[in-house]
């Protein structure tokens, strides 16, 4: 473990560095309060209704969980929050992650999600868990592809409404992985899919296909954040369409095995008759 420790430390500096960020723990109570600024300015939520908030960030860190912050100089542009799952499993969940969109493009989400897995590496966790929302296609393939987490849970409006400027009011579904810390977090190879069961129409809506064969593919807008904003009808239709395809392929026993950039999830499945 301590060769493997070492190693995880070193890629955890090299990615920092790639990213021009310094990434460390945060327990003071203005860096508390500056990770529920950067929070708020992120998803442009209600004030009276915070993400977290600086009383339970200070909890979760007195009890030993997960809080670090991306540093671009004195500023902070990332910040991630996790906390502790059952003790019989070993398993952390990482509850929050978000980088300003003036640093987005940087790699400093794997920046902070390499800190996390030498931080959690270090004190004998093996896994760490999180939820996404799976019609985010740049999400999809910085988890599924980059960071190589496996899908195991499709959940339905799991935190009910958020009508904060990212979620846009929408049901909010997500897509449960888990990240084995054992292995190093690389991308997966992609295989090429041999039907459609989810695909694009030419009005930008969901176009249902079939799900034949043991490899699919389902798409997901290329970016449903601006969909939201200009066309919050038509974003709706594809969280239904995805939620019943993508959502009921899962429930079949299906498993992602990897994530297009043009974005589509791969799935495969084992035939039926």
């Amino acid at each position: 473990m301590d060769a493997v420790t070492d190693t995880t430390d070193a890629g955890a500096t090299a990615a920092a560095a790639a990213a021009g960020v310094r990434v460390r723990e945060l327990t003071d109570l203005a860096d508390l309060t500056a990770v529920c600024r950067l929070f708020r300015d992120i998803w442009r939520t209600d004030p009276k209704n915070p993400l977290v908030t600086t009383e339970l960030l200070r909890a979760l860190t007195k009890a030993g969980n997960y809080l670090a912050g991306a540093f671009d100089g004195d500023r902070l542009v990332g910040a991630c929050v996790g906390f502790f799952g059952a003790p019989a499993e070993g398993v952390m969940h990482s509850h929050i992650a978000g980088v300003a969109p003036a640093a987005a493009g940087r790699s400093v989400g794997f920046a902070l999600k390499s800190h996390q897995r030498a931080w959690a590496l270090r004190r004998g966790v093996g896994a760490i868990a999180w939820t996404f929302d799976p019609l985010v296609a740049r999400n999809a393939y910085f988890n599924v592809v980059k960071l190589g987490a496996t899908a195991v849970e499709y959940l339905p409006n799991f935190y009910g409404g958020m009508a904060d400027g990212v979620n846009g009011g929408d049901d909010t579904d997500r897509l449960l992985v888990h990240w084995d810390l054992a292995g190093e977090p690389s991308g997966r190879a992609l295989i090429r899919p041999a039907a459609v069961a989810l695909g694009r129409a030419p009005d930008g809506g969901p176009a249902p296909g079939e799900a034949n064969g043991s490899t699919v593919a389902v798409a997901v807008p290329p970016d449903i954040e601006a969909l939201r904003a200009a066309d919050p009808g038509l974003a709706k239709a594809w969280r239904v369409a995805l939620r019943e395809v993508l959502g009921g392929l899962l429930a079949d026993g299906a498993r992602i095995a990897g994530f297009d950039r043009a974005g589509w999830y791969v799935l495969t499945r084992e035939e039926t008759s």
